[in-house]
């Protein structure tokens, strides 16, 4: 599954942006307040409204004013999002799907005025449209799985929700016979914003379980017992890149303690006894945090990363950027917002996106659309000491 554009329209600073042909891996920069951190709550907002309605998760986003809060300031239309991502429907055949939604206020109350999901069933023509609703009322596609070539053989089904705030998406993505449904559920139920915090993952933890690493790492013991046992070696790759990466570290294991808690412990290839989480620097520890979400068994099909930089030696960015971009190539897709020149200077041109702010508002320019930027790089300067010197028009570096 893979992200291929999206479009916002009324959302926060994005008045009207669209990102398309995204790559596996997509570097984003700006000065603070362009709205690195809005495009990854897009998401946020999506599986909060699947999980709940349209009104709590505008209420999540934007406090008490909700939509108010949540739409761009100065405007009166309605907040739009459009995403469109390629998965497979069956008989190893992908699709380009189309999902847009469009939230509007009526009467002081949010409203679903607008949701379709659709794509084609051939190589040409116009999409078909598989799930159509305005404000609680619609009609979804019951025979989609079916080898149906005419548009006019497709039967749909009219349904009635249980409120104008609620996404039709919601419960269609619960069955397999709505297979775009379930497809675009599994990419917003599964997204990861990873924001990791080292004061939260080295202390030690009171016993549990956990397969995948938290937003903000503070389960790490846990997940490395949960591999330990059950993924050993998913473990030991791990612990490979990590020696790889922080010379002298030959293993980390966990360790519970006779008063319920979980420890993590390393050892040294030169000395004998192991020693606790708490004696290890910061870029040890963030650095096999990393390795462990990107090496998760079941990964992410969308992970969002921001400010990887922190607490990491800058010679170790190139790595990690490395390790983003081969965990795009096994099928997840990775957004990373960065204020540094040394990750920057790992990636290539046509991954890196930078946000201008003006009036208000914030475009999208990438990199690739830059012709002197191109020749920059063409001659073999890195794009990270490019930003720094001012050549990402409207994206201060500092």
């Amino acid at each position: 599954m893979r992200i291929e554009s999206i479009r916002l329209k009324n959302f926060r600073a994005f008045k009207d942006v669209l990102l398309k042909d995204l790559p596996g891996f997509s570097v984003f920069v700006g000065a603070n307040g362009t709205g690195k951190t809005t495009l990854f709550s897009v998401f946020g907002f999506l599986r909060d409204a699947m999980t709940t309605n349209v009104t709590s998760a505008l209420g999540r986003l934007g406090g008490s004013r909700g939509f108010q809060e949540v739409r761009s300031r100065g405007t009166e239309g309605p907040i739009e999002i459009e995403l469109k991502f390629r998965a497979e429907l069956g008989r190893n055949r992908k699709s380009l799907i189309t999902y847009k939604v469009v939230v509007d206020e009526i009467d002081g109350r949010p409203v679903v005025d607008q949701e379709v999901l659709q794509y084609r069933r051939g190589s040409s023509g116009r999409p078909w449209k598989f799930l159509d609703f305005r404000r609680g009322q619609g009609e979804a596609v019951t025979n989609e799985l079916n080898n149906v070539t005419v548009e006019r053989d497709l039967v749909r089904e009219p349904q009635s929700l249980k409120g104008p705030d609620l996404l039709a998406i919601k419960g269609l993505a619960q069955f397999e016979k709505f297979p775009a449904a379930v497809a675009l559920g599994d990419l917003v139920e599964n997204w990861h914003l990873s924001d990791f915090h080292i004061n939260r993952a080295r202390p030690e933890q009171e016993v549990g379980y956990a397969e995948h690493l938290s937003r903000e790492g503070d389960n790490l013991a846990l997940v490395i017992e949960y591999l330990q046992k059950q993924q050993p070696k998913v473990l030991e790759r791990i612990l490979h890149r990590l020696s790889q990466r922080v010379p002298g570290i030959t293993s980390v294991r966990s360790k519970v303690t006779e008063e319920g808690r979980v420890l993590l412990q390393f050892r040294d290839g030169a000395f004998e006894d192991p020693f606790l989480a708490r004696y290890v620097s910061d870029g040890t520890i963030k650095m096999l945090a990393y390795l462990v979400l990107l090496h998760d068994p079941r990964p992410h099909p969308l992970l969002c990363v921001e400010e990887p930089e922190n607490q990491l030696y800058p010679s170790l960015l190139t790595d990690l950027a490395e390790e983003f971009r081969e965990y795009s190539t096994r099928g997840g897709q990775v957004f990373v917002s960065t204020h540094s020149p040394d990750f920057l200077n790992a990636a290539e041109l046509g991954e890196v996106f930078w946000l201008v702010k003006k009036g208000g508002y914030t475009s999208v320019i990438r990199a690739t659309e830059d012709t002197q930027l191109a020749r920059y790089v063409d001659d073999g300067d890195k794009l990270g000491y490019l930003w720094k010197q001012g050549l990402f028009a409207g994206a201060d570096p500092r």
